[in-house]
């Protein structure tokens, strides 16, 4: 592979981030000039929704091309083009070779979530703690177990779930937003029985059933209309912005007795949230990780 570096001003960002998409790049990547000097720039956004700007003042773009002739072309192309004024050709350079498959699998280790219950990848032994445990790669979906918003849902699953078998104190559960399935499948661990696991991207139901099914686990996962009547847990590992939205949807799934458990909420944004909820719920801070909160509520 090779590697054509660019350097861009911010307003050409977007534009020259396309042509090298439409030039076949394997990746595009776009980095502060300026990182680790005085005039590094921070682009603050909310984790997982787009990025405030495209780029920085100053910004340098990484392309990578499957060989030295497609990256020598893609130069020769940008020149020439009016959206390129402005802009510079750093170099072009091979990138060596390595077993990406390993490389991506050095990086995940297997995560404890209480000393005996475990997130493991497939290629990891399960260790010798471990009385519970969920096996999980990475893939498309959202949810390792490696997130602290993860853990603390699991933390609070593996809490308030089955200590013996054959008893289900999680009822009747929904986990809204399922992502990779990890929340719906932990509950299964831990006693619960009936399990619905929603989410808009038909790629995470997909995945979630997947995973289930690599779990020994049973479980209903489809689009956000397959959530129906209430539920003893509900679990909402999202974004505070569409936690707002969603307040009255998931307050009305939540049964007499039951319980909320939401992530993906900044510590920041506690307050927003609870006023969100007060006319449903009262919220309160359950858990906190590097600056991310577990909020819950019982009807």
């Amino acid at each position: 592979m090779f590697e054509l570096s660019l350097m861009c001003p911010e307003d050409r960002i977007e534009e020259v981030s396309d042509a090298l998409d439409a030039l076949d790049a394997l990746s595009v990547s776009v980095e502060d000039a300026d990182a680790q000097t005085d005039a590094e720039q921070a682009l603050f956004g909310e984790p997982g929704m787009p990025p405030p700007k495209d780029g920085w003042q100053r910004s340098r773009v990484v392309a990578l091309f499957p060989s030295e002739t497609a990256a020598t072309e893609a130069r020769t192309l940008l020149a020439v083009q009016d959206f390129f004024a402005g802009c510079e050709v750093l170099g072009m350079a091979p990138v060596a070779d390595q077993d990406w498959v390993r490389l991506t699998q050095s990086q995940f280790a297997p995560v404890d979530i209480t000393p005996d219950f475990w997130i493991v990848p497939t290629w990891h032994e399960l260790p010798a703690q471990a009385v519970r445990s969920i096996r999980l790669d990475p893939g498309l979906a959202f949810g390792t177990g490696t997130h602290p918003t993860t853990r603390m849902c699991l933390r609070w699953i593996a809490r308030n779930g089955a200590s013996a078998p054959g008893s289900n104190p999680l009822g009747r559960v929904l986990d809204y937003g399922c992502g990779s399935g990890i929340l719906a499948i932990g509950a299964a661990k831990f006693g619960a029985t009936d399990i619905d696991a929603v989410d808009i991207d038909p790629a995470a139901v997909e995945s979630t059933l997947l995973n289930a099914q690599a779990n020994d686990v049973q479980l209903c996962a489809g689009l956000p209309d397959k959530a129906s009547g209430e539920y003893q847990t509900v679990l909402a590992n999202i974004l505070a912005t569409p936690l707002r939205v969603l307040a009255p949807l998931l307050c009305n799934h939540v049964a007499p007795g039951g319980s909320l458990v939401m992530a993906g909420i900044l510590e920041r944004q506690a307050e927003e949230l609870k006023a969100a909820y007060a006319p449903w719920l009262a919220l309160e801070v359950s858990d906190a990780e590097d600056g991310w909160i577990l909020m819950t509520a019982r009807r």
